[in-house]
Order: C-alpha cells, then structure tokens, then sequence
C-alpha cells in the first residue's frame, strides 16, 4: 500500500468514525512554504482535489495559529472551507479540525449541525498524530497494517454503544471485539463493589472463572487487577519468556500462564469504577499504537457506562418527581416551588 494511498484509508475511516460528510488532509509541500491537499474522502463530488490552501480559510487558521477549531454551527456567510468547489460548501452544517503535529491539518465536516463534539476532537486527535508517524515514516510497509485496522474496529466499538442498550449485551460484545482487535487471548471487565473491599469478574471473553455465568467476587487486594482498583493506575507488561506467568486476578486454578497483560481502570466522574483486562499466554511487542487504541476503547466503555448510571438515576428520581401543570411557577433553586396564588 503506498503512502497516498494509505491516507486516503485513514480518511475513510476517519468518515466512517464521525458519520462525516468529508474528510481532508492538508500537508506542506516540500519547500514547506505552501500547504496542499495531499489526500480526501468524500460521500460527494465537491470536493476540489489537489486544492492549494486558501487564505482565509479556517483551514488556514487551524495551520497558521496550530490550534484545533470546532464549528458546530457553520456559516458560510462567515467563513469559508476552501476545499470545495464553487457552491459546494452550501450544504455543510458543522466543522472539526486540528493540526497535524510534522505540518498541516487533518479536518472533518457534516452536513447535520452539532455533529461533533469534545470528545470527537480528542479521538481526531489521534488520527493527526497517526498521520504525523505515517509522513514520518514513509516507506515503512508495517503503518499499513494493525493501526488502520485498530481505527477500524474503534468505528465497530462505538456502533456497540448505540446497537446495545442493555449491559449484558454491550459488555459481552465487547470484550469479543476486544480480543478480535488486539489479538490477544482473553479479555475481562471486572468492577468494584461500593464500599471498595471487593472487586467482581463481570465478563470475560473466554470462559475461565465465571461458572454459570455468576460473576466472581475477589478481594480488592488479589491479582493485578486488584493493584489497578487500589491505585487508579494501569499496568501494561509485555512479558519475559521464561519469567512466572502474571496473577491477573490471583491465584486461582485453571488459569493459563499468562505472560503479556494490559489492565486499564475504567474511571466515572473520575473515580475507577472498574477495569478492563487484556491477558496473552506469550510474550507480546506492546507498541504505542495498540496503547492508543486501548485506551480509546476503555474511553468508549467508560462513557457506555456514565449513560447507563444516568439512566438508572433518572428512574429512580422520577418518582419522587411532582408535576405542576397549571400556570406558571416562581422558581429559586435554594427553596421549594411556591404553589400559585388563586385569585378570589
């Protein structure tokens, strides 16, 4: 796969990731005083190929002042794309772009207004810097193959999120894809109870500890996991051959001689909920690019689950909820709703 053609893969996914209309990759050119549209992936035809950057453009800001934009509400009147053809830009409702750390900007729009949010712009984040180790390594055949993919299955991750509303399910269909992804042997979520003195196996890819599909309750302490719920940090070990395999959740009989471990705490309103590991029987290479993709994963777990405590909480404040449906109400937040004054 050459280098071009390599970017526009990227692109795709990356259209495929925001549900966006198009996406563009600006670079310089090798004098380093121009800037061009080195590649683009589009649902249309508009986009005007080989686009030198224009003026003015937010494109041309993203560039000049190396700092991210997010326009959810674009205005053509206001500002200008310069990637599009004479017209073209008429149907496009929002905007994302952020540099790309060797030179340029990698940029995203839609035509539904509001489309992309903070957390899109972190997750476009990472593409920038993927593109940055693609130009800064050109030639080198292996960009081709696992990072694309690992982008890939981040798209088939955040589909779960909206296909899965029930717990069971999602978590099920995720540790799978998991271990699909990363190529790992086995793949469990583990979660802490509330006072904190135990921690539960929930699910796992592979059935080794849970019988009948009863979670495991583990003291807080045991296995590295365990480590990870006491101190809100991950651990990532990539194995010695020869070395004593690794406790992931202690000492329990059956469990395979595991090596390579990855074990991630999943944080809600940043306090570690639960944590999501990753075991292989042999030594594993760990490299940054299956880090990224980790954590972006645990990312979209932990958000799965701060909606589905919202949920929860919601269901249990309604009922005590009281509906006021006959004219209007004075309001203070500090006091209670003062009822309305009938006239005699």
């Amino acid at each position: 796969m050459t280098a071009n053609t390599l970017e526009q893969h990227i692109l795709s996914i990356v259209c495929s990731v925001f549900d966006a209309y198009s996406a563009v990759l600006f670079l310089p050119s090798e004098n380093g005083e121009e800037h061009y549209l080195a590649a683009s992936f589009s649902l249309g035809e508009g986009v005007e190929q080989g686009a030198m950057l224009s003026s003015g453009s937010l494109v041309d800001w993203i560039i000049r002042n190396r700092q991210q934009m997010l326009v959810p509400n674009f205005d053509q009147h206001k500002h200008k794309l310069g990637y599009y053809r004479e017209g073209e830009e008429a149907g496009i409702k929002a905007f994302m772009g952020c540099p790309v750390p060797t030179g340029g900007a990698l940029c995203v729009d839609s035509k539904r207004q509001y489309s992309f949010t903070d957390r899109d712009y972190k997750l476009l984040q990472l593409f920038a810097e993927l593109v940055s180790r693609q130009q800064a390594s050109k030639g080198r055949q292996e960009m081709a193959g696992d990072i694309p993919r690992y982008f890939a299955e981040l798209a088939v991750i955040q589909e779960l999120r909206f296909r899965y509303r029930r717990w069971s399910q999602f978590i099920q269909n995720y540790v799978r894809t998991m271990v699909d992804a990363t190529g790992f042997d086995y793949c469990a979520f583990a979660s802490v109870d509330v006072p904190g003195e135990s921690y539960c196996v929930e699910c796992e890819s592979a059935r080794l500890v849970l019988e009948n599909g009863e979670p495991m309750v583990l003291p807080v302490g045991s296995g590295i996991a365990g480590w990870v719920f006491s101190n809100d940090q991950p651990v990532i070990n990539e194995g010695l051959e020869g070395a004593p395999s690794t406790m992931l959740f202690g000492k329990l009989p059956g469990m395979p001689d595991f090596q390579a471990i990855i074990c991630l705490p999943v944080q809600i309103n940043k306090s570690t909920r639960g944590v999501l590991c990753l075991a292989h029987t042999s030594t594993r290479s760990i490299d940054e690019s299956l880090r990224s993709f980790v954590r972006q994963a645990v990312d979209h777990l932990a958000l799965f689950l701060e909606n589905l405590y919202l949920r929860v909480r919601l269901r249990s404040l309604l009922p005590q909820g009281t509906v006021h449906s006959q004219g209007p109400r004075r309001y203070d937040p500090d006091t209670a709703p003062v009822p309305p004054v009938k006239n005699p």
